[in-house]
């Protein structure tokens, strides 16, 4: 029986895999039992904090990104739920973190600056500043935090973050992160396989963060700015992780926007979600409906993405 795409499974919730072998699911990894074992022997290990578990995890399993990094983060995040599902007890935190706590903002931004009220055409010195120190990274918290409805979540994993420039100011921020793990819309456009996907989604980036300042008035903004991003971003992201990403993909919840500056930008709706969030959580069904848009960053996309085709 093949393994279904689970955000979690407990102990008593165990899949078969093609080849048979009883495996377990967080993530978007599977794990056979005899991985599992391994790691409640490494949590069990005395004397070895949370981080140092994920590392050596990551290191026995070769639970790895593209670029050959340790996966880590992502170990983690698994590890927070196998521990709810009573595979283990992790130990304590060796140091507090803000992770559950409310994001606390500073309050420096003031609204309604800068007032601009032009087509997009007429805007001068339009660019994305990539985020990379501390301030940018304060301001960009902010905005997101108190202007785009999702609030701020801190991306986790591969990530960029840009400010929207002008000659006028700061008119909004774009965050791109890990795509989503389980799409059927997505996979049955690109012609993918179960086996495809876990080998190249990383070549798959997610616009997961998209805000322009409610006060900012410019006819075509939207759709300019995805045009600069589809030019910047796979140049960033290869400078940064080592490898240039073939697709953008986001997703639209319906209930509050059409999408009509992504399809200005050309980018493809391919058909909509089951709502079961961004790791196929089955608990989640029809909860938030959202519309799949895919925007290829080259033309040979499909021959990259499936192996099979030359």
């Amino acid at each position: 029986m093949k393994t279904k795409d689970k955000t979690q499974a407990k102990k008593g919730d165990i899949l078969k895999d093609t080849k048979g072998i009883t495996t377990v699911r967080y993530c978007g990894r599977d794990f056979s039992m005899e991985e599992m074992r391994v790691v409640c022997e490494i949590v069990k290990t005395n004397g070895i904090g949370r981080t140092a578990i994920s590392e050596k995890i990551c290191e026995d399993l070769q639970w790895l990104k593209a670029d050959g990094k340790l996966k880590d983060m992502s170990c983690r995040v698994a590890l927070l739920r196998m521990e709810k599902d009573n595979w283990f007890k992790l130990p304590a935190p060796l140091r507090r973190n803000s992770n559950g706590k409310q994001y606390k903002h500073n309050n420096r931004l003031k609204e309604n600056e800068p007032s601009v009220n032009l087509p997009a055409g007429k805007i001068e010195g339009l660019s994305l500043e990539q985020v990379k120190t501390s301030r940018q990274s304060e301001k960009w918290n902010e905005m997101i935090h108190r202007w785009h409805y999702l609030g701020y979540k801190k991306l986790v994993g591969s990530q960029l973050r840009y400010l929207i420039n002008s000659s006028y100011g700061t008119l909004g921020a774009l965050g791109f992160s890990a795509s989503a793990w389980n799409v059927q819309a997505r996979e049955e456009f690109i012609g993918w396989s179960r086996q495809d996907r876990e080998g190249k989604l990383h070549l798959i980036v997610n616009n997961s963060r998209f805000l322009i300042l409610p006060w900012i008035k410019s006819k075509n903004l939207a759709s300019k700015i995805l045009s600069l991003v589809a030019r910047k971003l796979p140049d960033d992201w290869e400078e940064r992780y080592k490898f240039r990403p073939v697709m953008l993909e986001t997703f639209v919840e319906k209930e509050r926007f059409s999408g009509a500056c992504y399809k200005a930008a050309n980018w493809i709706c391919v058909g909509e979600t089951k709502g079961r969030g961004k790791l196929g959580d089955h608990s989640m069904l029809y909860k938030n409906v959202k519309l799949i848009m895919l925007y290829p960053l080259c033309r040979e996309f499909r021959s990259v993405l499936v192996p099979s085709i030359t």
